[in-house]
């Protein structure tokens, strides 16, 4: 069978600097600032997860400082007027954290940054305790596999898997991420299957097969 995917342990960065609940406001943009990050988990007690708090959280204070918005925009934006207030990191986080566990896939960990629309997940066991970070970026990484990389991977995970016997040695290529297969099998109905597996190799970006059956007859160069 085609290797595992891979998780987020394998990806996230394990070392994280975060605010506890009471951290006050100059204190976090001064953290923020300092680490260049701009977001930073919320933990309390033994480092359990409470919340996010973001530069996003933070901005309202500077928006509202010298307006005075009408109702309908009072009405709108409450959460937005209530952390324009917001003193501690408590008052100003996003609640419940959006997290993930270590063991999650980067599919499912960029699944839920889309539908979440955030740019990166608290890493957390089951207790809900901080083991590490994951970002966009972290999750981009896998394309920074090598073509040589991916073929190898394509030929002992995909290729060896379903075409074990082929009439003709199988030819694997690679080009920025582009994985192109050409020769001949026994049964191409076998085809998309093949198409979908290197799909789900991380960092492959795209492929192109070009396979034909046993019986045909190869095309002149």
């Amino acid at each position: 069978m085609p290797g595992s995917p891979h998780i987020v342990s394998d990806v996230m960065t394990h070392t994280v600097v975060a605010v506890g609940r009471g951290a006050a406001f100059k204190d976090i943009v001064k953290v923020m600032e300092q680490w260049k990050v701009s977001a930073l988990p919320v933990l309390e007690g033994e480092a359990r997860v409470i919340g996010v708090v973001s530069e996003a959280d933070l901005l309202p204070k500077e928006e509202f400082r010298d307006s005075d918005p009408d109702r309908y925009t009072q009405l709108r934006r409450l959460s937005d007027m209530a952390k324009a207030g917001g003193m501690t990191a408590e008052e100003l986080m996003s609640s419940p954290a959006v997290t993930v566990h270590a063991d999650a896939t980067l599919a499912q960990a960029a699944r839920i940054m889309a539908q979440r629309k955030v740019k990166r997940l608290p890493v957390v066991n089951e207790e809900g305790v901080l083991e590490g970070i994951v970002s966009r970026a972290d999750l981009l990484k896998v394309f920074l596999r090598t073509d040589e990389e991916l073929a190898e991977e394509v030929r002992r995970e995909v290729v060896s898997y379903l075409f074990p016997a082929p009439p003709a040695p199988i030819r694997v290529e690679v080009e920025d991420g582009v994985v192109t297969l050409t020769g001949r099998i026994r049964d191409t109905s076998l085809v998309p299957v093949a198409a979908r597996l290197i799909r789900a190799v991380e960092g492959v970006v795209d492929v192109e097969c070009h396979l034909a059956g046993a019986s045909a007859r190869s095309e002149p160069r």
